[in-house]
């Protein structure tokens, strides 16, 4: 053979050993990142470029401002036009190329640019919404509708409710003395990573069931451990009756001789006390009107997460939308001063 074809292919081979090389190595250490490396929260996927998305990567982000690759999915992925394996794609295009890499996009940018991406966990707040039995009830008194004189249109309502109904934030001091009223709640524990742990295949139709430490616990042997600093939801599958308010509360009844016929899940206590004990979320939301389940008298749930200052969000709506892991919450409810609670708008980023 001669010299010089001899010493070609020699190049040529050891080229591709080198675009093996990276391309096992882009496959191999890159993780599927679902929590931060740093502070071990949730992460969440920013808008990715084509060329990660063809390499079947995505740059994931972190409330602590981490940001990295992971792997979108856990098996190898292929180039759609060649059929070559997506880190080989990456690979060659490392081999004789120097490329500076483009500062990332602003994440919070990115995290509002696809609409899609959010989901309304809020009902609407009318005639309808779900309150306690012995809550006064949303209304809206109209005080100017239509044109006025000056030949332009006006709408003004006025709005009357208790701060517990429909959609809303129970602050610490609704169930523990002295601590804190609802305009003292800090913002990190409102908005942040979320959980959402679905247990409605476990309710089913038991309007009596208790969200229990061993249902946590199998959770976390799925999907991994609570993250500190997380807001976590239960999707107890409730939040489906919303539009039925017998099926949702167990009774079409009012006043006090209602609330003893109260049927809805909620948290064990024992859960309660796990959650206090050996995890540290930042708030507690549930898709049912009370954290407590609905035969409760005691409201030892609430007495427990209040106690070291876990705001709790009640009537939480289409929890079956969010994603298990890596999503993310804003909750922001009404900032009453001195308030135990109040109206909640709170929306999901999946």
């Amino acid at each position: 053979m001669d010299t010089n074809v001899f010493i070609v292919l020699l190049l040529f081979a050891g080229v591709m050993l080198r675009v093996v090389l990276i391309g096992l190595v882009a496959w191999f250490i890159v993780p599927r990142r679902k929590v931060c490396p740093h502070c071990h929260a949730g992460t969440m996927a920013l808008v990715t470029s084509p060329v990660l998305g063809r390499l079947r990567l995505q740059r994931r982000w972190c409330v602590c401002g981490w940001s990295g690759l992971s792997k979108r999915i856990p098996v190898v992925a292929r180039d759609r036009e060649s059929g070559v394996p997506a880190p080989f794609v990456f690979a060659m295009m490392t081999v004789g190329f120097s490329t500076a890499c483009a500062p990332p996009d602003d994440p919070v940018r990115q995290l509002f640019t696809e609409s899609e991406r959010w989901v309304d966990l809020t009902h609407a707040f009318d005639e309808n919404a779900v309150y306690w039995p012995t809550a006064r009830p949303f209304a809206l008194d109209t005080v100017s509708w239509g044109m006025t004189d000056g030949g332009y249109f006006y709408s003004a309502f006025n709005f009357t409710a208790a701060e517990h109904g429909g959609t809303h934030l129970d602050a610490p001091i609704h169930f523990a003395e002295g601590r804190q009223a609802a305009h003292e709640i800090p913002l990190d524990r409102l908005i942040g990573p979320a959980v959402v742990v679905d247990v409605s295949a476990r309710v089913g139709d038991n309007a009596d069931y208790l969200v229990s430490v061993e249902d946590l616990e199998a959770f976390e042997d799925e999907h991994g451990r609570i993250p500190d600093g997380s807001i976590l939801l239960l999707d107890t599958g409730w939040g489906r009756r919303w539009s039925d308010p017998e099926a949702y509360l167990g009774t079409t009844m009012t006043g006090p001789e209602a609330v003893s016929q109260l049927h809805f899940p909620g948290l064990d206590p024992d859960a309660a006390r796990w959650l206090v004990e050996q995890r540290a979320i930042a708030a507690i939301g549930i898709d049912t009107p009370s954290i407590d389940s609905g035969q409760s008298t005691t409201f030892e749930s609430h007495r427990i997460l209040y106690e070291q200052n876990i705001p709790g969000f009640e009537n939480v709506a289409n929890l079956e939308s969010m994603p298990v892991t890596g999503g993310y919450v804003v909750a922001l409810p009404m900032k009453i001063r001195g308030g135990s609670g109040g109206p909640l708008r709170i929306v999901g980023a999946r």
